[in-house]
């Protein structure tokens, strides 16, 4: 009989994006795999390879107890109905209610903090109910797997898992689909957001540097690609209107989107596990400039392959941006190869694949 590895997430793009060479893996060694989260248009991808699909609806964000409630019920029918030899969960909620789903039925469960998010990370009522959850949940765990050690310290601190914890290099990226691409020759540098549209990953930042930078330097473009929260919708419509930024929407080919640009800036100061853009940024030989915190600090070497500014701090970021539009067209793209080289050493989702295997196997 086939063991069977059930997975767990919030979000389609987050097992086809940043875990799909593991379950390729899976499914290519023999293991029946199992996802649940709810509908996107990656899980039809993810079936074509024969994965099973469980559709679940979930509230990503909001804390009302009775649809906690019945997200933990779903999760005790689901792994009573698959009955999995492992679970792999990822992301607060599959990763609290999931464990304590599978406690109960006694599953060894493996859980990835991708980030602590806002609520975990600030202190007040959130994240007292949160560490207080993560205990109960977390007590029989078999291993839990950091993306930062800043991530792993909070744990440490407040006595959650010890002795199962992990370090991973974030969800690291693949070198193959993300390959070295051609350093652009026009004269137009142009640099590019790639992140959900919100305040806290640093959008607010990137358009006002966006502004001054375009008065002072005009063979410039600012690009931005992702889903905008509807407080943003209009804003970014005026900037668009003026030709201070482009806004491209959702992007499905990431990897074609940022051979077409110099340099990507993700000024972020929301509790990242570890930046996915920034990586594969890196991957395809561009440079990045982002901010000094954890979760993007790792990924840069300053003056290297890459500039690191503060959070919040616009005009450190136009210092940044400006110093990168100062450097020879050899100069950036000796910075891109530079960044390529950090995440093959360091960032290859092999070691990932490799960390995971070995739990599962175990």
């Amino acid at each position: 009989m086939k063991k069977k590895v059930l997975f767990l997430v919030n979000h389609d793009v987050v097992i086809y994006n940043f875990r799909l060479e593991l379950v390729e893996r899976l499914l290519n060694d023999g293991y029946e795999v199992h996802i649940s989260s709810p509908y996107g248009e990656r899980i039809d991808d993810l079936k074509s390879l024969g994965a099973i699909f469980h559709e679940i609806s979930m509230n990503r964000h909001g804390m009302n107890p009775f649809q906690e409630i019945k997200l933990l019920l779903t999760y005790r029918k689901l792994m009573k109905e698959v009955e999995p030899d492992i679970v792999l969960g990822y992301t607060i909620k599959p990763n609290i209610y999931g464990a304590i789903a599978a406690r109960e039925k006694n599953i060894p469960f493996v859980a990835n903090i991708t980030g602590l998010g806002t609520a975990v990370e600030n202190p007040g009522l959130s994240q007292k109910i949160s560490i207080v959850l993560y205990k109960i949940a977390f007590k029989k765990i078999q291993r839990v797997f950091f993306q930062n050690t800043e991530n792993q310290q909070f744990f440490i601190n407040h006595k959650i898992a010890i002795g199962k914890h992990g370090l991973l290099p974030g969800s690291g990226v693949n070198l193959n689909r993300f390959t070295v691409k051609e350093y652009p020759e026009s004269d137009i540098v142009k640099f590019a957001f790639i992140s959900r549209i919100m305040k806290e990953k640093g959008i607010d930042q990137y358009l006002d540097a966006a502004k001054v930078i375009k008065e002072k330097y005009p063979k410039t473009e600012f690009h931005i690609c992702g889903f905008c929260e509807a407080e943003y919708e209009g804003k970014l419509n005026e900037y668009s209107d003026k030709g201070i930024v482009i806004y491209h929407g959702m992007i499905r080919d990431v990897a074609r989107f940022m051979e077409k640009m110099n340099c990507i800036i993700h000024p972020t100061y929301y509790p990242e596990g570890l930046s996915n853009v920034l990586l594969e940024a890196c991957a395809s030989g561009r440079p990045i400039i982002t901010t000094d915190r954890s979760g993007c600090r790792e990924v840069v070497d300053d003056g290297i392959n890459g500039y690191k500014v503060s959070p919040k701090n616009t005009k450190k970021l136009i210092d940044a941006i400006e110093k990168f539009l100062c450097l020879s067209k050899d100069e950036k793209r000796k910075m891109g190869y530079a960044a390529r080289r950090k995440v093959e050493k360091e960032f290859d989702r092999q070691i990932v694949v490799n960390a995971y295997m070995k739990e599962i196997e175990n």
